[in-house]
């Protein structure tokens, strides 16, 4: 079958390629499997390897000689490009093929000793004047690199590649041709482009940063990691280096963009360049790129890194990698947001998300503050230290995934003390946060025993909840009946706490008035005047403060009153429901009256009132301030 090649003295039959001359064939080259039919004396003048090959084969007198060219760098359609500058024809070189016809021509050994401007030195010169002195054509012979990388290597084709696009980053864009130098320089009046006087209607756009980010994304991960380090070698800017890396990862990771928003800021597309997307392995990506990171902080770049985290988690990272994106992460948990950090669990586990990856992390923060386990809570002032900030934005964040993850019906209890008791106790000025976690856990999960819940409590200091939360607690009926009573004790010792603040702040008052009375008669009139209205405008404030205070007291005596009622008439009803005289009146006998039995029932109730039974408890409390079984610290 004759194609067009036979207008170029070749044509194809099958997989067999033939010249078009009168003269017989006398050397067949095989190549990726197409044979080459074709004569010794067109090739020994230009390639040094056959005219070796056919010396060697002359010894043997054999007139028909076959070879087959093993490990060709390129394919039969750039060994036929050679074959017809051999025998005379033109090659066009172009960014695109460069690559390949160097590393051919190197390996044909198509040198100036076989003939004057032989196709090696023409390769050389061409990749030198013209591709490496343009982006886009560097970038075209970057990727042609890709099939045969070890001869490209050999040559230094890949390392001078780099280096020039590393030095191009680094430069004004407007000094090695784009991309306005590709339009003219010259601008008109009114701002457009002139082409040779001519205005071309273009605007010049301003050049950005990140101009170079679309188009080294067409590069493979092997590639794209070597030119990120040489670009860190010649100093580009780590917030430069971490949006390429950022950008490369978004467009070659789907889904991985999805919470990263729109890739918007990018002032020109590869897309002119007609180069197709690099084939990327998910996995060997991560586990690249996650060494390529620079040690930076932010919000965008936390959420990026807990973005990686969850795409790791699914494909199945190595420990190293995984363990790295941990650590990136919880140096910088602050910047976390609750919705980032909702990792589901691809595992086979029960629980709904990935709870053992965030202690983890929370384990990482902790391990990244050295003041925060070094420090008493008792000494830190966190309102001074420069920890403060952090650990409170982070037992923030903490409380807020407990709450969240709380309606899991498979989350065990022991997941819930261990992600609250990560941080340590200083983190958390108020513990609302953590009741509401455990309310929301206790009312998802009512089959808890009363002991699984009293040791959940533990978690909580009963004495750093809010007013509201106090209140919130002592009406809570999914809440042990124990520690309700310990939210009363405690709501009650902060009431008369506040009391005795209010009355030793009036005293305070109004003995400086007292005090004040008399060097002579009418400034002290005019001072015990003035000193009596003020009293007795704070002494109204007092007296509604006062009022609202025992109307509370009242409410919780009368709380506390209820409750051991009930307790009494369980007490009861448990006794008489097993007394003798209950058992006979249900089978029909009669017992005999005893002396005993013919006087009413009297019980005297020895038990102390609400208020002398909250003032045992607050004495007895100096004794056993720190039991368990009392204080849940």
């Amino acid at each position: 079958m004759a194609t067009a090649g036979r207008s170029t003295g070749f044509y194809l039959e099958g997989t067999e390629w033939f010249c078009n001359s009168s003269l017989p064939s006398d050397i067949t080259l095989v190549v990726d499997g197409i044979s080459f039919h074709l004569h010794k004396f067109p090739l020994l003048s230009r390639c040094g390897r056959i005219a070796n090959i056919v010396e060697e084969t002359q010894i043997t007198n054999k007139k028909s000689i076959v070879v087959n060219l093993e490990e060709f760098p390129g394919q039969s359609d750039t060994f036929l490009a050679i074959v017809k500058f051999c025998y005379g024809s033109r090659v066009e070189l172009t960014p695109r093929n460069v690559v390949m016809v160097y590393c051919a021509a190197d390996y044909l050994e198509m040198t100036d000793d076989y003939g004057e401007d032989n196709l090696l030195p023409k390769s050389e010169s061409f990749f030198h004047k013209h591709v490496l002195q343009n982006w886009k054509d560097c970038i075209l012979a970057l990727q042609s690199c890709e099939p045969v990388i070890s001869r490209a290597e050999k040559l230094h084709i890949v390392g001078r590649c780099l280096n020039a696009l590393s030095a191009m980053v680094c430069t004004d864009t407007t000094l090695f041709g784009w991309p306005m130098m590709m339009y003219g320089s010259l601008q008109s009046p009114g701002g457009s482009i002139l082409w040779n006087g001519i205005n071309t209607g273009a605007r010049i756009h301003s050049i950005e940063s990140n101009w170079w980010f679309e188009d080294i994304s067409y590069l493979n991960v092997e590639l794209f990691k070597r030119l990120i380090q040489s670009m860190e070698a010649r100093g580009i800017l780590p917030e430069n280096l971490s949006g390429a890396i950022m950008y490369y990862c978004k467009k070659h990771i789907p889904g991985l963009g999805r919470r990263q928003g729109g890739q918007s800021g990018i002032s020109r597309s590869v897309a002119s360049f007609s180069m197709t997307p690099a084939a990327v392995d998910q996995r060997v990506l991560l586990e690249s790129i996650v060494k390529l990171l620079p040690e930076k902080k932010g919000k965008s770049f936390c959420r990026f890194l807990l973005g990686l985290l969850r795409v790791a988690l699914i494909l199945g990272v190595n420990h190293t990698c995984q363990d790295s994106l941990e650590r990136r992460i919880g140096m910088q948990l602050e910047l976390a947001t609750l919705d980032s950090l909702l990792i589901p669990s691809y595992s086979d586990s029960d629980t709904l998300y990935n709870t053992d990856c965030f202690e983890r992390i929370i384990h990482h923060f902790v391990s990244s503050e050295p003041n925060v386990t070094s420090i008493s809570p008792s000494s830190l002032d966190l309102e001074t230290s420069p920890s403060s900030g952090r650990l409170k934005r982070v037992a923030r964040l903490v409380d807020n995934y407990i709450a969240e993850v709380a309606s899991d019906v498979n989350l065990k209890p022991g997941k819930i003390c261990a992600l609250a008791e990560a941080l340590p106790e200083s983190s958390r000025s108020l513990h609302d946060g953590l009741y509401r976690a455990l309310d929301i856990y206790f009312k998802a999960h009512p089959w808890l025993s009363e002991k699984e819940m009293e040791h959940l409590c533990n978690i909580i200091d009963f004495q750093k909840l809010s007013i509201d939360a106090c209140a919130h607690a002592s009406q809570n009926g999914r809440l042990p009946l124990r520690v309700i009573l310990q939210v009363l004790f405690f709501e009650q010792m902060q009431l008369r706490r506040a009391l005795a603040g209010c009355l030793n702040g009036l005293d305070t008052e109004s003995a400086p008035a007292a005090s004040m009375t008399a060097p002579n008669e009418i400034t002290g009139q005019t001072v015990q005047r003035d000193g009596w209205v003020t009293v007795v405008r704070e002494n109204q404030v007092l007296k509604v403060d006062m009022e609202r205070m025992r109307t509370r007291v009242g409410e919780l005596e009368q709380e506390f009153t209820k409750i051991k009622e009930e307790m009494k008439k369980a007490s009861k009803s448990h006794s008489y429901l097993s007394s003798p005289r209950f058992i006979s009146r249900r089978i029909g006998c009669r017992l005999l009256p005893r002396s005993s039995d013919a006087e009413p029932d009297v019980v005297e109730s020895t038990a102390p009132t609400p208020r002398a039974s909250v003032e045992q408890a607050q004495s007895s409390s100096r004794h056993s301030r720190h039991r368990k079984s009392f204080s849940l610290f």
